[in-house]
């Protein structure tokens, strides 16, 4: 007779071996193909996820020191955002001054530190910042100083990911095209895993920083802010140390062609340096983009009634002009195919968020405190990172209209538990569970099951500007693209904005000085906005997925 336990382990035997086998296709196989070259724009990349170190600081200490509205936020949002719809021009320069690269990244470096330096001295002494100048106005500049450094270390890091991946072995030879298009998917999705990576370290520094924060005072909490963001000041260290180490790496392998006789043409040739070579300079793409960013600049200044709206419209027609004159060589249907694509990618990217007012209700009515904030970040790094393990062969498998569509219904059913929370769902599980069931664990289990949902929406958009590039114009087109795909969150800043200033919420704001209530806290239209954006997440990208079936992406019959 057979024993029950021997049953139950011949049972476990398959699942056992199927699982070693899937970790070991999809993850320890990334391990083996690691190389050294590689890890130089992995820890730019690295920098980039670290940086979220300082974003639960930045949220409680507007909400403890600054009496900016949640609309306001929402624009400072939009011109945050807009660097990121620049890489046209930038990225075109990169590529001109590739040689260097270096000082690039310190440019870069340089504005992170910066953004950050101001933060700590407003931490460390804000009467004496306020006497230089106002506090909001520090925090603003603070603001838009980090977004531009990390757009020009992000381009820089995106093409050494280029000469990281090897074209020849150590004897000089040729490697297959085959092993390098794999190589280049490596590095691709190794730099996924340093970003989120990244952002999962932080997340678990931050639970460990706010540790006991409930019975911190004032003060003391003031002391753990300013302790974060100086330890961020590592941040900006940690990309510059990749580029030395780049730098080294590519010393050592000159020498080491050298010293088998190679000439100094050959080791150009055969060395990374041979890889990137500077393109001619495009003035009208050069000339266009840096005018335009004066324009927005001029624009955000000059307090021009509407600015935000007056620079989105502009760079969107910039961009949708580029995009037209790339794909004049296309095929009809290719180009509709395109267009189809980008406009339902772009509807998907576009949808509003209720602004800084849900995290403010949360914090003040729901009892959510520094390290509960910090971990829920902790999971949602960590679920993003298995997610994208996961769900693989799900993006690899779907039309991006699938994916898309299914993201959307998932999300707005993610949805429900937040506007559940404001109309006191949490009081009802709580009374018939014992407390077991309150709005801490139904966070929880929300972020547990939506955060792996956003990186599986980043990746099929890039896989696909990737694809639909044209191969002479690969670098320029994948600009394009991207500045398109970002714009849509300048527009998702903007409805925000919109939201915001028909739904207003506000939370308490006391004069320094006396203590005085100057603003009271108001969360009573926040229902109301939490169900308009669930609609507007739902609809948007539905909407753009039938028309673009209708017309664009309509089979021809």
């Amino acid at each position: 007779m057979t024993h029950p336990q021997a049953n139950a382990k011949s049972d476990s035997a398959p699942f056992m071996s199927l699982l070693r086998q899937w970790l070991d296709r999809n993850v320890l196989d990334l391990g083996r193909q690691m190389r050294i070259s590689y890890v130089p724009p992995l820890m730019v990349y690295l920098a980039a996820g670290v940086s979220g170190l300082t974003g639960i600081v930045g949220t409680f200490f507007v909400k403890e020191y600054l009496g900016l509205s949640a609309e306001f936020l929402a624009t400072l949002g939009f011109w945050a955002m807009l660097p990121w719809a620049f890489k046209m021009p930038v990225g075109h320069l990169v590529d001109i001054l590739w040689r260097y690269k270096a000082w690039l990244v310190y440019l870069g470096a340089a504005l992170i530190a910066a953004s950050l330096l101001i933060m700590v001295n407003l931490l460390a002494d804000m009467d004496y910042m306020r006497l230089l100048w106002p506090v909001e106005n520090w925090y603003v500049l603070a603001a838009l100083l980090a977004p531009v450094g990390y757009v020009i270390q992000d381009i820089v890091a995106d093409a050494m990911t280029v000469e990281a991946v090897p074209r020849f072995d150590k004897d000089g030879q040729p490697l297959p095209e085959p092993q390098i298009l794999a190589a280049h998917t490596t590095m691709q999705t190794l730099g996924r895993v340093a970003i989120i990576g990244g952002s999962l370290l932080v997340a678990g520094v931050n639970v460990a920083f706010f540790s006991g924060v409930e019975t911190m005072g004032a003060a003391e909490k003031a002391a753990v802010y300013l302790s974060i963001y100086r330890w961020a000041l590592w941040v900006p260290v940690i990309s510059v140390l990749g580029v030395v180490l780049a730098s080294y790496l590519r010393s050592q392998e000159e020498w080491r062609l050298a010293a088998q006789g190679y000439e100094v043409d050959d080791i150009q040739r055969l060395s990374a340096a041979g890889v990137h070579e500077a393109p001619a300079i495009n003035w009208s793409l050069l000339g266009g983009g840096f005018g335009f960013t004066l324009f927005a600049a001029v624009m955000g200044l000059g307090g021009v009634a509407n600015s935000e709206e007056i620079v989105f419209i502009g760079s969107l027609a910039i961009v949708l002009f580029l995009m037209w004159r790339l794909t004049m060589d296309l095929d009809s249907k290719t180009r509709k195919q395109l267009y189809g694509t980008a406009f339902v990618i772009f509807a998907f990217r576009a949808v509003p968020g209720t602004g800084a007012g849900e995290t403010w209700w949360m914090i003040d009515d729901l009892g959510f405190d520094q390290q509960f904030i910090s971990k829920l970040s902790l999971i949602s790094s960590a679920l993003t990172l298995l997610g994208m393990f996961l769900f693989r062969r799900f993006m690899a498998e779907r039309p991006i209209t699938y994916i898309i569509a299914a993201l959307t219904v998932a999300l707005t059913v993610l949805y429900l538990p937040n506007i559940a929370l404001y109309y006191g769902l949490q009081h009802w599980t709580a009374a018939i569970t014992g407390g077991v069931v309150d709005a801490r664990f139904i966070a929880l289990v929300d972020t547990a099951l939506e955060s792996p949902l956003g990186q599986i929406a980043m990746i099929p958009m890039l896989a696909w500007i990737a694809h639909s590039a044209p191969k002479q114009l690969k670098a320029t087109y994948f600009a394009v693209m991207a500045a398109f795909v970002n714009l849509a969150l300048s527009l998702s800043q903007l409805l925000t904005k919109w939201l915001n200033q028909g739904f207003v919420v506000t939370r308490e704001v006391r004069d320094a000085a006396t203590g005085q209530v100057m603003t009271p806290a108001d969360y009573s239209e926040l229902g109301w906005l939490l169900l308009v954006v669930m609609g507007l997440n739902f609809m948007m990208p539905v909407a753009a997925i039938v028309f673009a079936k209708r017309t664009l992406l309509k089979d021809p019959t």
